[in-house]
């Protein structure tokens, strides 16, 4: 007897992806990408025109048909979209048609408003409503967009993930990860807010409603028709991207932390209640699996740094990425006393107005391009073991399973293990884990039940990874000290900045 099909969706930042698996089993049957084009300016534009969402996945739903063929595309029993958070973009509430381009989450355009819509609020409300030391960058980008399109009647503003989940299915709904980082989730009662958006002039009319759990909604004409598929097929989401990503290694273990090194860096791990640890910024959403709260702890750096760093120190090319892999296949240290501070998409501290946090420190006149591509990795993966560390001491995770982006990088992935040692850490090296979360509501058995153990580093090389580390460390304490509060919320506790 043929087996069903389910076809998931991950909407990242620069590409979107889509695969589709058998079911019961999750065999991948076929699976495909397409790269975004983003727009990128000076002063911290990072945006894309919407319609091309909605047109990659056509074109990414004719190429899986055209792999598969007809028989087995008749077989799909559901489709599921994960999505990137914090995006943000105003559209049409009856017809979904954009009235803006989507700004990414790294977009920093609107970050100067935040500090005076965080005024409008007492002291310590930002905390109390969703942990975090100030409001969600979405109610900026809301003032932002709004003073250059306008407010017309019937608009939302909505998220990359609630914009094709309309696309797919004529239904506005939302993940509690873009609501929170839209700034208007209220962690504790697990509901949307009112406050928050009535300090920006809107209301709860003006965002989408939250999902609820894993209640799937049917495509509609549009949808089908976009996808070639039978109208009223059950389609799951919006999930945000992390969500996707812990579902896709629940079948890894019970206490699993799961660390996505893609566009953004975080660490994900399931917490039976209360705040989040100290010492990062942390988004804390129902959980997936029902009780308790998936905590997402955000490093504010990632691949649009290390993609840089590939670029411009190894040379811009198509195939960048895998000669930086070569660079460093051999080393997984600078040179003693090269310290790199990773955060090149964050404001710079020195210069309001201005992006660029990042920097390097102990450059000599024999430091080559290498030192500083190491330099680099090892700075973001020192950033990573602070996200990290505190969890697995207090034994909120028993074992550490990468995956994404970056993981695929060898030095990486030896570098965390050194770091995270004695806790094992593992590598999910599929390509569409993304995808089999977005799917997880219709087969939990889709996702993969085994990842590749991380060998350690020899006694030496942890020796000197321990070393360099505490040196970091160092370093951003005297930084954080020196630049103040304002400008060392990136230096002095793990990436808090907010």
């Amino acid at each position: 007897m043929a087996k069903d099909v389910l076809i998931g969706l991950d909407l990242g930042t620069t590409v979107l992806k889509a695969a589709a698996m058998e079911s019961p089993g999750g065999r991948l049957l076929a699976g495909d990408q397409v790269r975004l084009p983003v727009r990128a300016g000076a002063d911290g534009a990072r945006e894309q025109q919407p319609i091309a969402l909605v047109r990659a996945v056509g074109r990414l739903a004719e190429r899986l048909r055209e792999r598969l063929g007809r028989q087995a595309w008749a077989r799909v029993a559901g489709v599921g979209l994960a999505a990137q958070g914090a995006s943000g973009m105003l559209a049409d509430d009856a017809t979904g048609r954009a009235r803006s381009p989507m700004q990414l989450w790294s977009d920093l355009r609107p970050l100067g408003l935040l500090p005076r819509i965080a005024a409008r609020a007492p002291r310590g409300y930002w905390r109390r409503l969703a942990y975090l030391k100030g409001p969600g960058r979405g109610l900026a980008r809301i003032e932002w967009l709004r003073s250059r399109h306008g407010w017309p009647e019937g608009t939302m503003y909505v998220g990359a993930g609630e914009f094709l989940f309309f696309h797919l299915t004529g239904c506005w709904r939302q993940d509690a990860g873009n609501a929170v980082q839209m700034g208007c989730y209220d962690a504790r009662r697990q509901s949307l807010a009112t406050k928050p958006l009535e300090l920006v002039g809107l209301s709860l009319e003006a965002v989408a409603p939250l999902r609820q759990g894993h209640r799937t909604a049917m495509l509609s004409a549009r949808g089908a028709a976009l996808m070639r598929l039978p109208e009223h097929l059950p389609a799951a989401g919006p999930y945000m991207d992390h969500e996707a990503g812990y579902l896709a290694v629940t079948g890894l273990g019970r206490r699993v932390m799961q660390c996505s090194l893609g566009t953004a860096w975080v660490a994900n791990y399931l917490s039976s209640g209360g705040p989040p640890l100290p010492g990062a910024m942390s988004l804390v959403l129902p959980s997936p699996l029902g009780g308790g709260r998936l905590v997402i702890r955000v490093m504010l750096a990632g691949n649009a740094s290390w993609d840089w760093g590939a670029a411009t120190l190894v040379g811009a090319s198509p195939r960048a990425m895998e000669r930086a892999q070569r660079e460093l296949a051999d080393r997984l240290l600078p040179p003693e006393g090269l310290t790199a501070l990773p955060w090149l998409t964050m404001p710079n501290p020195l210069a309001a107005g201005c992006a660029g946090a990042g920097g390097f420190l102990g450059i000599s006149t024999t430091t080559s391009r290498t030192d500083l591509l190491a330099a680099l990795a090892a700075g973001m993966c020192y950033e990573m073991a602070r996200l990290v560390q505190p969890v697995l001491k207090l034994r909120r995770a028993d074992c550490v399973v990468l995956s994404g982006g970056a993981s695929h990088v060898a030095s990486i992935r030896a570098l965390l293990a050194g770091l995270l040692a004695p806790a094992p850490v593992a590598h999910l090296a599929d390509d569409f884990a993304g995808c089999r979360g977005a799917v997880w509501a219709f087969d939990h058995r889709v996702v993969p039940r085994h990842a590749s153990p991380v060998p350690l580093p020899d006694a030496g090389q942890r020796r000197a990874i321990r070393r360099q580390y505490e040196q970091y460390v160092r370093l951003c304490r005297v930084l954080g000290r020196g630049l103040g509060h304002d400008g060392g919320l990136y230096l002095r506790s793990g990436g808090q900045g907010r």
